[in-house]
């Protein structure tokens, strides 16, 4: 009969899965969508299924793979490393995740490889993208900082967060800063962390 420890129920995605083996340089990341579609999944926040949130308005596609982090939360310490900046999304704490492979699946786990990060301010809410690489992935999986990363592939990113909410006629109110390092990564997966356990209590992992 085997040993290995295993969940006998499904866990929760947010709040049932463990932050990562080596936070704040590796984490676990839940994909919710993948460059290979239109449609926004968004976890169903009561029952931790994925559900459709919206159609894309725009014809951009988000240009990496695209979830969050466990067990983080963006609330008044994630705000406050934010200039400008009224208060967190509320929302746990959003991940890009660039892959060398064409990776075509959702509702899948992985492990990330922060290497920085996107300052996201969408109408007065902190809203930080952490960028990450895949790990062991052939051609970036060595990439330690954000820097070391191709310009375009920021570029995209950057561009696709400033416009994927923008609707003709209407102000955007989404504004993206500069991209930060690994160094100041880690202090808003921290502050996510810490504001998770102010909101959910220090949930046991598994």
């Amino acid at each position: 009969m085997s040993t290995s420890n295993f969940s006998r129920w499904r866990p929760h995605p947010w709040h049932g899965l463990a932050v990562g083996p080596d936070v704040p340089r590796i984490v676990t990341a839940y994909i919710e969508i993948s460059p290979f579609d239109q449609m926004k999944y968004e976890i169903d926040k009561d029952s931790g299924y994925l559900c459709i949130d919206r159609p894309q308005p725009t014809s951009a596609q988000q240009p990496t793979l695209y979830g969050f982090i466990p067990r983080t939360y963006c609330g008044n310490r994630v705000r406050d490393l934010m200039p400008g900046s009224e208060c967190g999304d509320g929302d746990p704490l959003d991940i890009c995740v660039i892959s060398e492979r064409a990776i075509d699946r959702t509702e899948i786990l992985l492990k990330a490889k922060v290497v920085g990060g996107l300052p996201m301010n969408d109408g007065g809410e902190a809203d930080d993208k952490i960028i990450a690489v895949l790990v062991d992935d052939p051609a970036f999986g060595h990439v330690n900082e954000i820097s070391e990363l191709p310009p375009i592939m920021i570029h995209r990113i950057a561009h696709y967060f400033q416009t994927y909410k923008m609707v003709p006629g209407k102000a955007n109110k989404v504004t993206i800063g500069e991209a930060y390092g690994f160094q100041r990564a880690a202090q808003v997966i921290e502050a996510s962390m810490a504001d998770y356990q102010d909101d959910y209590g220090d949930l046991p992992q598994d």
